[in-house]
C-alpha cells in the first residue's frame, strides 16, 4: 500500500477473535449498503464485529450480528443496530463463496470494517475454524516468541 492510499484509508474496527477462532485462507474487500445516519456512526467509531457472519442469501451476500451505535442526532431515521446489511460483490465471487461454504465447511466472518476513501469497505475472510488444540498451539508459538525478544532484549542492555 503506497502513501497515497494510507493517507484514504481509516480503520473503523476490527474483529481480532476471528483470528483467535479461525482460520484465515481467504480474505477480499466489500462494500456495504448503509443509510446516512449508520454512516455519521461509524465515522465517530461506534461499531462492533465481535459476533458478526456473513450469510449468502437468494445469491446476496448480508452481513448478520454487526453492531453499529445508534447516531445521537439521528432520532426517526436511525436504523436497528443489529439489521443484516448486504453487502456488495460481484455475483462470481458470491458464487464462488457459496460454493466453498456448502462443500468445505468455510465461513464468512467479517474481520474489519473501514473507510477507503468517503465509503466503507469491509474485508470479509473465508475462515475454516480452529480445533482447540490448533488455539494451544498458536498460543505456545507466540509465548515462545515474546520469550525470545524478551532475552534479546536483556542481552542488549
Amino acid at each position: 500500500m503506497s502513501m497515497a492510499d494510507k493517507a484514504n484509508f481509516k480503520t473503523i474496527a476490527q474483529n481480532r477473535q476471528a483470528r483467535h477462532e479461525f482460520f484465515v485462507e481467504e480474505s477480499c474487500e466489500a462494500g456495504i449498503e448503509l443509510v446516512g445516519t449508520e454512516v455519521k456512526s461509524l465515522r465517530k467509531g461506534s461499531c462492533n464485529l465481535k459476533d458478526a457472519w456473513c450469510d449468502i442469501k437468494d445469491g446476496e451476500l448480508f452481513v448478520r450480528q454487526m453492531h453499529i451505535g445508534p447516531y445521537e442526532q439521528g432520532n426517526i431515521f436511525n436504523k436497528d443496530p443489529m439489521r443484516a446489511r448486504r453487502l456488495l460483490m460481484h455475483k462470481k465471487e458470491i458464487t464462488r463463496f457459496g460454493s466453498l461454504i456448502a462443500q468445505q465447511g468455510y465461513t464468512l466472518i467479517p474481520l474489519s470494517i473501514y473507510f477507503k476513501d468517503s465509503r466503507v469497505k469491509l474485508q470479509v475472510g473465508l475462515c475454516k475454524g480452529k480445533k482447540l488444540y490448533d488455539k494451544r498451539a498458536d498460543m505456545a508459538k507466540r509465548d515462545a516468541k515474546r520469550d525470545m525478544e524478551r532475552a534479546l532484549k536483556e542481552k542488549q542492555m
